[in-house]
């Protein structure tokens, strides 16, 4: 994760397989990156193309904004399009295990539960 944000994407949310990318999702939002103008000083002078993913500008345009990687703002920690599908893949199999689980307990319920045949009485 980096200043920007991280994108939602948990066991909170079921829709897991929705999975917001914090650099797309932001440039919809606020396409001249205002907030993070305002709130990152270190990135105020980037150009808006790089705002909201400043590792991926040129060297030339990183010295030119006075943006060191590593020094006064940190590298991304994980890739976001690489970590998002990682994690969409393990939220599916914890939901189909719930899923199996959940329908297991269900029938081992059913099996236990005695049956309410109604008797004559003569």
């Amino acid at each position: 994760m980096d200043l920007i944000g991280c994108g939602v994407c948990s066991g909170f949310f079921y829709q897991y397989f929705r999975c917001y990318s914090p650099i797309v999702f932001q440039k919809k939002n606020d396409p001249n990156g205002n907030y993070i103008r305002k709130y990152v000083p270190e990135l105020k002078d980037l150009p808006s193309k790089y705002i909201y993913a400043p590792w991926e500008a040129p060297t030339a345009i990183l010295d030119k904004a006075g943006v060191k990687l590593g020094k006064n703002y940190p590298r991304p920690v994980v890739d976001h399009k690489v970590i998002s599908k990682e994690n969409m893949n393990r939220m599916n199999l914890a939901y189909v295990d719930h899923k199996a689980r959940e329908a297991a307990s269900v029938a081992a319920a059913k099996e236990k539960k005695p049956s309410k045949k109604k008797q004559r009485t003569s």
